[in-house]
């Protein structure tokens, strides 16, 4: 059986045009991907023996408060368990209410100027999310501003938003927490939504993803099927590793 992914794109707050193109697009590289996707708005899903079966969560341009205690309950432990997380987008405006979700996106959403074209830099080019992809990348697309520096939780940053490449009139406003170069994706080897007693799983985010246009561009989509690759081997769940505490074997 091929690694499980569940992907949840509930909202509790702004809906994005783009999530049904995002969910399209998703399942059309399912064969290519070798993976078997769940793409569910049921926060009901969240518990402890459902989420046992995947070998990664994907949050993808949720907002708001999207589970319930029962929910946040079992993601927390599906974390301890060894499960591994990708987020997208607007992911970074959910569950504020959860410190642990946060620590595991690596930073919440503060907000961001008009969609325009952009120019993002890599600073990692062996990553698989990002091998594909020039070094600097120009886009239609949002450049997100964070509340937080993701460094802080140990957060290697992958893609930078080229500040010069587009207009931002509230940047002179607003105290710009996330850190210089300005991040704008990034991973962590051990997701910091981890308790002390569990065992990390890999995390994945990039704040990339808002317009519906995007996700038929190549380039994007390489991107996002390298995060996810790169999170399946972690060999903390039984896609890789028979051993795991949760994951669908192969």
């Amino acid at each position: 059986m091929p690694p499980h992914i569940l992907a949840y794109s509930a909202t509790a707050g702004f809906r994005h045009d783009s999530i049904e193109a995002s969910i399209e697009a998703l399942k059309a590289k399912e064969t290519a991907l070798g993976v078997k996707f769940d793409f569910t708005e049921d926060k009901s899903k969240f518990t402890d023996e459902n989420l046992s079966q995947y070998d990664a969560i994907l949050f993808l341009n949720n907002s708001g408060i999207v589970l319930d205690d029962t929910g946040k309950a079992a993601l927390q432990n599906y974390f301890n368990l060894g499960g591994n997380f990708l987020a997208i987008h607007c992911a970074a405006d959910a569950l504020r209410d959860s410190p642990f979700f946060g620590r595991q996106i690596g930073a919440y959403f503060d907000y961001h100027p008009e969609i325009q074209e952009s120019a993002v830099d890599v600073l990692d080019k062996t990553h698989p999310s990002t091998v594909m992809l020039p070094d600097k990348w120009r886009l239609m697309d949002e450049m997100y501003n964070f509340e937080s520096d993701p460094h802080i939780v140990g957060a290697k940053v992958l893609l930078t938003a080229d500040e010069s490449s587009y207009q931002d009139p509230q940047a002179k406003e607003k105290t710009l927490r996330h850190g210089s170069p300005h991040p704008i994706a990034w991973y962590q080897e051990r997701g910091a939504g981890v308790e002390s007693h569990g065992i990390a799983g890999r995390s994945w985010f990039t704040g990339l993803g808002h317009c519906i246009e995007i996700w038929s561009d190549d380039l994007f989509l390489g991107h996002v099927i390298g995060g996810i690759k790169w999170v399946l081997q972690s060999k903390t769940t039984k896609a890789f590793n028979a051993n795991g505490n949760v994951g669908n074997a192969s």
